[in-house]
């Protein structure tokens, strides 16, 4: 992988250890040689994301809605800050920008990001590997959500495994690296038609 889009908090949460961790998962791609690609923010867990990659010399690309610039304050230190005129044609530049994705404790718009591209690649549209790093248990209610949904027939076993979950940033990398796209050749339930 030459670069991961990191979708991540504008917030840095109560707890110290989701800065650190997204500090240290821009150190660590950084020091594998993988680009980052993100929200273009310097606040929350987008700027620790992001200073944990400058700080190890790491290509850090931001891509930023000109009307979120004065809010997010955008981070005027990165290999390249890409401005974009909306939320849409942000997520498809950092799709066309990246290998994989890598979701970290966030709010309505981390969780709007990841489902989208979950659910790209769930419909074929492409076979990136899509990860949540699980800090703390942060997303634990959301991973019950998912088994509950396959459970009740709304999403299929294997389209709930194209998630890949962990809590460690290397397990996580590792898995991200050796993942290979289900070959489902139709998702919709033929009972359906």
């Amino acid at each position: 992988m030459n670069r991961i889009a990191v979708f991540c908090g504008s917030s840095l949460g109560n707890e110290d250890q989701y800065s650190n961790q997204a500090s240290l998962l821009g150190k660590t791609l950084a020091s594998l040689g993988i680009g980052l690609v993100y929200g273009g923010g310097k606040v929350g867990l987008m700027g620790a994301v992001a200073d944990g990659a400058l700080s190890r010399k790491g290509e850090v690309i931001g891509v930023l809605p000109n009307f979120l610039r004065p809010r997010e304050f955008a981070h005027e230190g990165l290999t390249e800050l890409i401005l974009v005129d909306s939320m849409h044609e942000r997520k498809t530049k950092m799709f066309q920008l990246c290998d994989g994705f890598i979701a970290l404790p966030g709010g309505f718009g981390t969780l709007e990001e990841l489902f989208e591209m979950i659910t790209w690649a769930q419909l074929g549209l492409h076979q990136k590997p899509v990860g949540l790093l699980n800090i703390d248990g942060f997303y634990n209610a959301l991973i019950e959500l998912l088994n509950i949904m396959v459970d009740r027939g709304f999403l299929k076993d294997i389209n709930r495994k194209m998630l890949l979950v962990n809590d460690d940033i290397d397990d996580l990398l590792q898995a991200m690296t050796v993942y290979v796209a289900p070959k489902v050749l139709k998702w919709i339930d033929q009972k359906t038609l």
